[in-house]
C-alpha cells in the first residue's frame, strides 16, 4: 500500500492552492520539521523544512508537499516525462471535463485536452502543477 507521495516544491504557499482549492485535496497535517531526526533520515546537515500532507476523501494515500528552507530547490532540475525515475502522479477525478475547465481557467496548462483511452475504461489528461510537476488526471469510465 502506498502511504504518501512526496513532492518537493520551491514554496508551499505557491503550490498548496492548486492541490487544495483546485483539486479538492484536504490538508491533513502541516509541520515544521527541523529536528536531528529529519536531518539523519534524509542524510542532510541542518535540515529545515515545512511539510503539508493532503488527502482525498476516497483513500488513505496522501500527497506530501515539502519546502526545504535549508536546501533550496532549483525547478530547472525537474525531470521530464521520459526521464528515469518517478515522472508523474496519477489522480482519480470524478468529472475530468469539469476539472479540465476549472484548472484551465486558473491558468494551469495541459499537454492535451482530455482523451478517451483506447480500451474505453478511462479519460485522461496530463498537466503540470505550479511547481512544474506532472500530474495525470484520470476519470474512470464504466464500459
Amino acid at each position: 500500500m502506498v502511504r504518501h507521495v512526496g513532492i518537493v516544491v520551491k514554496k508551499i504557499d505557491d503550490v498548496l492552492p492548486f492541490y487544495r482549492d483546485l483539486l479538492g485535496l484536504k490538508p491533513v497535517k502541516k509541520a515544521n520539521e527541523d529536528s536531528a531526526f529529519v536531518s539523519h533520515i534524509l542524510g542532510l546537515r541542518g535540515c529545515r523544512l515545512v511539510t503539508v500532507k493532503l488527502g482525498a476523501e476516497n483513500g488513505e494515500t496522501l500527497i506530501e508537499l515539502l519546502e526545504f528552507a535549508s536546501h533550496p530547490v532549483d525547478p530547472a532540475l525537474l525531470p521530464g516525462l521520459t526521464c528515469p525515475g518517478i515522472t508523474h502522479i496519477a489522480l482519480t477525478v470524478r468529472d475530468l471535463d469539469k476539472m479540465y475547465r476549472r484548472l484551465t481557467r486558473a491558468g494551469i496548462s495541459f499537454i492535451s485536452p482530455p482523451s478517451r483511452s483506447p480500451d474505453g475504461f478511462a479519460r485522461v489528461a496530463f498537466c503540470k502543477d505550479p511547481a512544474g510537476n506532472y500530474l495525470e488526471l484520470v476519470e474512470e469510465l464504466s464500459k
